[in-house]
Parts: C-alpha cells; structure tokens; sequence
C-alpha cells in the first residue's frame, strides 16, 4: 500500500496505478506536476501530497482529479554489492541492526525517513569500516527506539549471547531515544559477557551530509579493534564537532539532548574511554567487570514503574500503580525526597512487600536521604536509596524481579559500574 494512503484517496491512485515516488502530472484546476510524497498514515483520505518541481508541497483533493499521467517511475534500488573479504589481519566484529536513525535513509525524491537500512546496507554505506575491521551484518529488528520493549531486550540479549563467539567485539546499532535503557538491560543480562558490546546509534540519518552516523560507527569500531575490555559501552559523539567520540559505560549515561549530536553524557563523571582522532584513550577509572565471569541472566518482568514526583501529585496515582507491581522507583526532588501526601501510600506498598527505591530528578548529584528530616522519614517507611540514575534503577528493577533473589540486595549492590 502506498506509504499514509488509504480509502478514497488509495482507490484514485490504484485507479491510475500510481503510487509513493513515482513522478507524474495531475490535472485538476490546473495541472501539477511532480513526485507522490507518502503522508502522515492518519491524515484525510481526499489529498495526494506532492512535491512540485520546485521543491514545494501540496495537497491535490481528489475531488477535482481529471486524470494521473505517469512520466517516470520511482527507480528500484540498486542491488547490495557483497562485503570485501575478510582480512586475517583485521578484527572480526558483528554488527547488529535493530533501526532507528541510524538505519534510516532520506528519500530526498520524496522527502521521507524510512527506516530502509539492515546492518549489511549499513556497512554498504560506510565501506571505510572494513579498513578497520571484517564486519559480518546481522539484522536483527527495524524498529525505531520509541517502540522497543523489554521483549525487545530479550531478543538483543538472545541474539547477543548466541552470535558472540569468535568475535572481538559486537556492535548493537539502535535508536538514539531508548539506547540508555536498553544498554543498561544487556548490562545486567549478559553481566561479564567475555565479548565487549558498543551500541551505537545517530541523530540523523546515515545519507545526510551532517549525519554523526559515520563517526559513531567509527569510534565503536575502533574501540573494539584496539581491544576495549569486556562490558556494554555507548558510543556517540562528545559534542557537536566531528573530533571525538566519548565511549560511555551503558549504565551510567543518559540521552540529554533532544536533537544535538552530542546528545549523550555520563552522569556525574566523564566518559569511560574517548576514541580521538581513531585512538582509544582511557578517560576514567577501571571497568567493573575486569576478572567477573560470565554469568548470562536473560530475564525481564515488567512489573516495575518510575514515578516523577512533583507538586500537586496526586498519591492516588501511587496507590493505583502499585496493583501487581513488584517495584516502583521514585524519582525524588534535590537529595531525595517526596511531599508527606505520598507516605501513606509508600508505606502500603512496602508494607505489601513492594520494593520502593529513591533516586533523584536532578541531573548531576547522588541521593543522600540522612541530610534532611523528610528523607529520614522516607527511611524509616522503608524506602531504599539507590546511587544510579532513573532509568538505570528501573531497568535494574525489572531485571531484578525477574530473578530468583533478594530485591533490595540486589539493587544496592554494584553489577556494571552503575553506581554513580
């Protein structure tokens, strides 16, 4: 079905065997001509969306239609050309590809982003890579970020641990929006894994002439060729310009612009390593997972939730959510605090047997719930502390409460250089 088209509107371009990318005439009031943009899939079903020959857009009703004249069709596109052979001088590293920017191209015959590239197309794109290293494809999803789940998690984890042997690393190439959250889930599944894991994504597209696409790829490449230790990293930009990429431990970093290329920062510290000009340099203290064994854990129960508090909240909410949870994270105001109208319904939860953790909204600092009296409060309920960012504790939590162990231990305790 043509991209966004559907009722009448499809019928008239079935009707004159028309379809997204195809260059044509429609003769209406006056004629117009130019190429059939898709649309927005929940848009009316009387307008095709052209782009005229000038660049500009327009909606044609097809009320006043008189007829369609193809004069070129949209080109296929050209066939995968294989990979180079494999160089026994150069690393091999898997890339995965689950979607998201960085597996998207511009149509700029239409204007669209599609998420159109697989890990093979990928590499296609940027053949640079296999100077560096012998890079086998794998395509795994084409979703992008907003739509992965935890059941998402478990196949990546899956597919990782599977694929993993006789690789010097694998590369995990994902959207940029939930990347944190995902490389904090394969922290804890696959913690120790004998094989490094980079996810790496881009803020736009891999065929645009500003696309951080390259650059992230790259510097997840090289991290791994010159032997980057065993853990889950994310690779992306450290600013705006094209000279580093900061390597970042995937539980400690979160996605802190919307639009930037450097959108992504450790919190509360610095990047783990920084690639500059090709070269991995270490940029902070040892990794955690030096000397651990592998010990796969793929689990996940969705029971668990993150509450940002803030005035006016209603402790209602609390006392709705905590129905089947096994978890609930506060994401507390300044050291970690939340107004009294809430304790009661903590204190039912932990009362329930509900684990109830604290971290903090601010971006920079760590929980301290001794410095004031209503987090001492919070302390005597039973709330637990927690020293990782939000997003960290909740898939923590989720992780946690798929296991056969003790909660609270477990989330106090260190597993993959999350705490901050």
């Amino acid at each position: 079905m043509p991209s966004g088209y559907d009722g009448r509107v499809l019928q008239t371009l079935d009707r004159h065997q028309a379809g997204v990318g195809d260059r044509v005439a429609i003769d209406s009031d006056i004629r117009y001509t130019g190429t059939i943009m898709p649309r927005y899939h929940h848009s009316d079903d009387s307008h095709i969306v052209l782009k005229l020959d000038n660049g500009y857009n327009v909606g044609v009703s097809i009320r006043n239609i008189t007829g369609i004249s193809i004069l070129e069709r949209r080109p296929s596109a050209p066939p995968s050309a294989p990979p180079p052979e494999p160089r026994s001088d150069l690393p091999d590293i898997l890339l995965v590809s689950t979607g998201g920017t960085i597996a998207s191209r511009v149509d700029y015959r239409t204007g669209a982003v599609t998420p159109a590239l697989d890990a093979a197309q990928l590499g296609e794109s940027m053949p640079e890579l296999y100077d560096m290293a012998n890079i086998r494809p794998l395509r795994l999803l084409s979703e992008y970020s907003e739509n992965i789940t935890p059941e998402h998690w478990l196949e990546m984890a899956g597919a990782i641990h599977r694929e993993r042997s006789g690789y010097a690393g694998i590369i995990l190439a994902h959207g940029t929006d939930t990347m944190h959250y995902t490389a904090a889930y394969l922290s804890f599944a696959l913690a120790g894994c004998d094989t490094p894991i980079v996810l790496t994504g881009s803020q736009r597209s891999s065929d645009r002439a500003s696309s951080d696409a390259a650059l992230n790829l790259a510097g997840a490449v090289s991290a791994i060729a010159q032997g980057i230790p065993r853990g889950v990293y994310i690779a992306m930009h450290h600013t705006q310009s094209d000279d580093d990429t900061a390597i970042h431990h995937g539980t400690r970093a979160r996605k802190s612009h919307a639009s930037a290329r450097g959108a992504f920062r450790t919190i509360n510290g610095e990047p783990a390593y920084m690639v500059r000009g090709g070269v991995l340099e270490r940029h902070t203290h040892g990794d955690y997972w030096d000397g651990a064994p592998y010990s796969p854990a793929i689990s996940v129960d969705r029971r668990a939730a993150l509450v940002k508090y803030h005035p006016g909240y209603d402790a209602a909410l609390l006392d709705h959510m905590a129905e089947g949870r096994r978890a609930v994270i506060l994401e507390g105001t300044g050291l970690g605090h939340v107004g009294r109208e809430a304790y009661h319904s903590i204190r039912s939860m932990i009362r329930r047997g509900i684990f109830v953790g604290m971290t903090t909204q601010c971006i920079e600092g760590r929980v301290r719930m001794t410095v004031y009296e209503s987090g001492r409060d919070l302390l005597d309920l039973g709330v637990t502390p927690l020293r990782m960012i939000p997003e960290t504790a909740l898939v923590k939590a989720m992780w946690a409460a798929s296991r056969d162990m003790d909660m609270r231990d477990t989330m106090v305790s260190e597993m993959a250089s999350e705490m901050v």
